[in-house]
């Protein structure tokens, strides 16, 4: 069994937002992703998606690209980005996803041996892009997030696997307020998105102080799930309140 990965799917949620406007490569990308996906993800395997999931502004008319994603195989683990407008209530949301989807919100998840937890992140201030008020009141608030992340996480007892959808750190960065609180729960692993186009070249992928990132937005991996960890145990997943 195994643990996949693959962000910002941008579904076209009930409506007709063309992707290929932005290049070529994303032209009918969902058909691409699922061959993919029925290509190399099992029924038992762990599809983690980061964020940035269908462009639906309201929430019921998400429920078409969640049901599309629901009749891949494997068990489905869901981020909210940036982009997830339809979003709006986490407890409305697991009422009704489909079985074999959980959905992550500052929270944390065992699945196979490995606590999986999850939080959006934002962008972190730097000397080239600072944050104005605004946004450094979004970036502190999700520090706060991710602790409760991780908390939650660590009291699973299990290695530690986490998602964002920003990414934590980039290539040209130093160190960050969001690594500093990975390296600082032992986090094995954390996979994230957001990144598209030229902006990909800029995420780091790699070990880090003792943790491995993964940019895995779709079209940085080719519009494939990408494997991004083994699992030995098959668990009933259970999330933390």
């Amino acid at each position: 069994m195994a643990i996949f990965a693959i962000g910002d799917l941008h579904l076209p949620g009930n409506g007709a937002k063309p992707m290929d406007i932005f290049g070529s490569h994303w032209d009918h990308h969902m058909d691409t992703i699922r061959e993919n996906w029925l290509r190399l993800v099992g029924q038992d395997d762990i599809v983690l998606i980061p964020g940035d999931i269908s462009w639906a502004m309201q929430f019921q008319d998400a429920m078409g690209d969640l049901a599309d994603i629901a009749r891949l195989p494997g068990i489905k683990v869901l981020l909210r980005g940036n982009h997830d407008y339809w979003w709006s209530s986490i407890s409305k949301l697991r009422s009704v996803l489909p079985q074999g989807m959980i959905a992550l919100q500052n929270d944390a998840v065992a699945l196979q041996g490995v606590a999986v937890c999850g939080t959006r992140c934002w962008n972190f201030p730097s000397e080239q892009f600072p944050l104005d008020e605004q946004e450094t009141k979004i970036y502190l608030r999700e520090l706060i997030r991710l602790r409760m992340a991780l908390d939650k996480a660590k009291k699973l007892g299990l290695p530690i696997l986490t998602m964002t959808h920003f990414p934590p750190l980039l290539l040209d960065s130093d160190d960050t307020a969001f690594s500093a609180l990975l390296e600082e729960y032992g986090v094995k692993m954390c996979v994230y998105g957001h990144l598209h186009g030229a902006g990909i070249h800029g995420g780091f992928t790699g070990e880090h102080n003792g943790v491995e990132y993964r940019l895995v937005s779709c079209d940085a991996i080719h519009f494939s799930p990408v494997r991004v960890m083994e699992t030995q145990t098959r668990d009933d997943p259970h999330t933390l309140e």
